[in-house]
Order: C-alpha cells, then structure tokens, then sequence
C-alpha cells in the first residue's frame, strides 16, 4: 500500500512539473528551446561545448543531458555545470546505454521535455554564438503545423579548434526520395518544431540506423521539410573519436566506398527501410509508392533492380554520390 502511494505521489509531481513549465513556456513570448545533448565519455571537449551553449544570443532555452554510463570526468563536469547556472534549468538524466542513437531518441521522446522547439547537441562540437537564434528565424517563417527540421552547413575543425574547411554546400532540394539513400542534415546542426517533434514522438524509440537521419526520412516522408542552410552554425569537431564524420574527408569518404562494398550501405537501407515501412501510414501516399518501390527493386535480379531504383527517383547530393548509388544497384549492395 505505502509503495502504491509512493508511486502516484511520483506521478503525480511529474505532472505538476510539466504542467508548470508548460505555464512558464505559454507566458514567455520568446519561443522556449529544449537542447538535447547526449553524452559519453566527454570530458575532452565538454566544457568547450556547454561554453558556447551558454554563450547563445538566445536566451530563452533549457539544457536535458543524457549520459550513456560515462567512466570518466563527464558527470562531475556536467554536475558542476548543473550547480553553477542559476536562470537555466540543467537536466542530467541517465541514459539507456545502447548507442548514440537510442541515447537521442530517448531524450526526443521524454515526456518531461516541453519545448517550442527541440535541438540536438554533440559532446564535442562547437556552436556559433547565433546558432538558435538563426535556426528559430528559419523556423518561425515556416508553418508551424508543418514538420519541419532546420539544419545547416558547418565549420570543420579539428582536435586543437583549427579549421579545417567547411562541409558540402548541397544544392539539390531536400526530399524523402533523397533521404532514402543520404543523409544531408547533420545532427549535430538540427533544430526540429514542435509538429515535428510530436511525429518522431508518435513513432516512439526505433531501431534506426541514426537519430538525424531517421529525422530526415520519417519528417519529408511524411510530407514535412527539411530548411537547409548554407550558412555554418557549428564547429564540427574532427577526430579519431567521431562515430560518424563529415563527408569532407577523403579517408572517411573511402570508408563511405568501402562501407559500400562490404555491405554496410545495403544494412543500413535495409534497417531503415523496414522501419519505415512499419510505419508507412504516416507517409503521404506519393512516398508510400515510392518507398514501396525501392524497397521492393533492391532485392530483384539486376534489370528489374536498375529499372525499380530509378523508378523510385532517389537520388543523393552529388555526382559522385549518384554514381555510387548506381554502382552499388549493379552489384546489389543498394
């Protein structure tokens, strides 16, 4: 009896928090900004981060932190942090620890998090100091009901903060039947509306191959937009720790070759596309063909597979890149 008591006073505190930042959100005109960081083992370059997070011409934001079972000076950093900021509400919550994606997808689906908008932090990178406030000007001239995920182009530096370069510039539009086979908005620069982030919610934790590209696929398919912008908002930090760089790099993007080659490629489209597919009622009924249509042309005998991937339209960013879906369709690696 004293535990069950226990348990609906705990529940019943979660909604009262809710229901008051909700109340805090409405009456502050200033749209509010959940930012999403996920954390493992960070200690490195963590401070940088949350520096230039705390750092924004943005003010109206909160900051939800998952660790994914740091061994290192992670949570004492972030603990520190959490003690130290005063006027910004600094969740540390524990996280699944079974990857990177889930560890977002996690946080993305936590009903405790009451946002206009939602943005996705690495441990490791660097954000401009207009970083929200360029992303919420995108945001606000599009239409609200509309999923939509704002993205940009970024800075590339490497462990020391020099720069490096700059990412693609991609110039094709953002599509579904692009997100099929790329994924042009890096997580790291994304920032998602409210009626995106109650799709992504709908669908709940899956296991997709990321939590960015995931976004791309299921928010264009379902009839949704993806605002791309050319102008960097983040120092995306290069190392031999990232799990997944920019495309930039020549030996990452021998990786990507050989990544096709061996089969990665055709895992990952497979592990998207069966997803997807699970949830194809929440596509629009042009993409539910299309989806349909590539997913059923990669596993036939090669004219019909030729024929049905570019029936289906997809395409990626670059003329390499479509030479390599091409290449990758002839040898059944697609």
């Amino acid at each position: 009896m004293l535990s069950e008591i226990i348990t609906q006073t705990s529940a019943n505190v979660r909604e009262v928090h809710k229901l008051l930042v909700t109340v805090l959100i409405m009456s502050n005109s200033t749209p509010h900004i959940a930012i999403l960081l996920c954390t493992y083992n960070g200690e490195q370059f963590l401070k940088e981060q949350l520096d230039s997070i705390i750092a924004q011409d943005y003010g109206n934001f909160s900051i939800w932190i998952s660790d994914d079972g740091s061994k290192d000076q992670t949570i004492p950093i972030l603990k520190n942090y959490q003690a130290n900021l005063k006027k910004i509400r600094f969740s540390i919550i524990s996280g699944p620890q079974v990857g990177f994606s889930r560890n977002f997808l996690s946080l993305l689906c936590n009903p405790e998090i009451v946002a206009d908008y939602v943005s996705f932090a690495d441990q490791d990178d660097i954000w401009a100091p207009n970083k929200l406030s360029r992303a919420v000007n995108h945001l606000k001239a599009l239409p609200n009901a509309v999923p939509t995920i704002y993205c940009s182009r970024t800075y590339l530096i490497d462990e020391t903060g020099n720069s490096i370069g700059l990412s693609p510039l991609f110039r094709k539009k953002p599509s579904f039947t692009n997100a099929l086979v790329q994924n042009i908005g890096g997580g790291n620069t994304m920032v998602l509306n409210k009626a995106a982030l109650s799709l992504l919610r709908s669908v709940g934790i899956k296991p997709v191959v990321s939590h960015d590209w995931w976004s791309y696929l299921l928010i264009t398919g379902a009839g949704g937009t993806l605002s791309y912008d050319p102008i960097p908002t983040v120092h995306y930090r290069q190392h031999n720790s990232n799990l997944i760089g920019s495309n930039r790099s020549h030996r990452l993007s021998l990786m990507r070759i050989k990544g096709l080659l061996n089969g990665r490629f055709k895992l990952w489209n497979t592990t998207n596309t069966q997803v997807l597919l699970t949830f194809k009622h929440l596509l629009t009924s042009e993409n539910q063909r299309t989806l349909e249509e590539f997913s059923r042309a990669r596993n036939r005998w090669l004219i019909p597979r030729i024929w049905g991937v570019r029936k289906s339209g997809v395409y990626r960013q670059t003329l390499i890149g479509n030479l390599a879906i091409m290449l990758a369709t002839v040898l059944k690696k697609i």
